[in-house]
């Protein structure tokens, strides 16, 4: 099983992004997904650009992890 979390594209030269997770910023590989723009939210999993992703979608998935970590339910609320 892997696990792939959304992260915002901050960053782009050639095929590398820096991206930003709750305020940690990462080089990725857009190898994957050369499309992907600056804005762009992205799957990133081992290092690599997966998928591009919606910000809602983004949104609902750092809601779903801050729960999962004990904060209080939000999802419905970004509904």
């Amino acid at each position: 099983m892997c696990l792939a979390v959304p992260a915002k594209i901050i960053e782009i030269k050639d095929l590398l992004a820096k991206v930003e997770l709750s305020g940690v910023t990462k080089d990725v590989s857009l190898m994957l997904l050369p499309e992907a723009q600056v804005g762009d939210y992205v799957l990133v999993h081992a290092g690599f650009a997966m998928q591009k992703v919606d910000e809602k979608e983004a949104e609902e998935t750092y809601a779903l992890l801050n729960e999962m970590d004990g904060a209080p339910r939000t999802v419905e609320a970004l509904s």
